[in-house]
């Protein structure tokens, strides 16, 4: 459409405005072809799965099986307490691998090299077959008992996977304290703050920011690591579904049930995990990144607002 020229009644001079800008969206041929391609590498799974010699009915019957919720609640009670663990003692590595004695730091540095170096299934075995070359757990006037009737299945995986983790949390804490600017703890040593006093209100309050994320990576593993803990006889998830499995003869139906758990229980902490990052970036960031619901409403109710905006239009 073309513009009618005006005439300016001051000046008579006649003036034509400019002509109206169309914006031509970009034809992004690859995105259709890639989208193509998904869809029916999808319509194929699906399809194999439909035509798959499963019995879909055993899903949801054992679903919610008392054995299977048993195992799940299990699963959930050793990897908090493993990541418990792992955390706690992940904060004293860190603090020892930084320090300036010699003993403390190689300690540590020989506990983090021993335990990333090795894997979980061979630690969890070592636990579980401590009585064989330990008998007896003598702490002399303390504590002493038979060394199978202290390390049962749950201790066994609680100290597989609790100090494991701990490993890869030091290093985790390490970085996280290490990013913190030196000049922090030199103000604060002005203050007249200890060392012990710097490092708990002024370093990790700070550190938390780089802490956080990996560590919420570190859990999720941990959740999905507790399935190794079948090994040492422990009563998690995995084991649940395979006691009934072998039983019911749904093997590979009550593998697809403890999946379903798996990502059910995975979901969840990845979304606290989503809003506790949200909250130690408050202080860092400009503008938060939007929660998922404030996603979901902006795509399902404000695409309209999105179209390219015309000349004389407010975006």
């Amino acid at each position: 459409m073309v513009p009618s020229p005006s005439k300016n009644t001051e000046t008579g001079e006649t003036t034509v405005p400019p002509a109206e800008i169309r914006a031509i969206p970009v034809r992004h041929y690859g995105r259709y072809l890639a989208a193509l391609v998904v869809l029916a590498v999808l319509v194929l799974f699906v399809k194999a799965l439909a035509s798959a010699d499963l019995q879909w009915s055993a899903l949801g019957e054992f679903l919610f099986d008392d054995q299977v919720l048993e195992g799940a609640k299990n699963t959930l009670l050793v990897s908090i307490l493993a990541m418990v663990m792992g955390l706690v003692l992940g904060i004293v590595l860190a603090v020892m691998r930084m320090s300036k004695n010699p003993v403390t730091s190689s300690v540590a540095w020989g506990y983090i090299w021993f335990f990333r170096g090795t894997p979980v299934y061979v630690q969890l075995l070592l636990w579980f077959n401590l009585g064989l070359i330990f008998p007896v757990l003598n702490l002399g006037p303390i504590y002493k008992n038979e060394m199978t009737d202290v390390m049962t299945p749950f201790m066994a995986a609680l100290l597989g996977l609790g100090l494991n983790e701990a490993a890869y949390m030091a290093e985790i804490c390490r970085a996280g304290i290490q990013s913190v600017d030196e000049g922090q703890t030199e103000a604060s040593q002005a203050l007249g703050m200890t060392s012990a006093q710097n490092m708990r209100r002024i370093v990790l309050p700070q550190a938390m920011k780089v802490i956080v994320p990996p560590t919420g990576n570190e859990f999720i593993n941990l959740l999905k690591t507790s399935s190794l803990c079948a090994v040492v006889m422990f009563e998690e998830l995995l084991r649940k579904a395979q006691n009934i499995g072998n039983t019911s003869g749904s093997v590979v139906e009550l593998l697809l049930v403890a999946t379903v758990w798996y990502l059910a229980i995975t979901t969840v902490f990845s979304i606290g995990q989503y809003y506790l990052e949200r909250r130690y970036a408050r202080g860092t960031s400009r503008q938060l990144p939007d929660t998922p619901w404030q996603k979901v409403r902006r795509n399902l109710f404000t695409w309209h607002d999105r179209r390219p905006a015309r000349e004389g239009e407010h975006a």
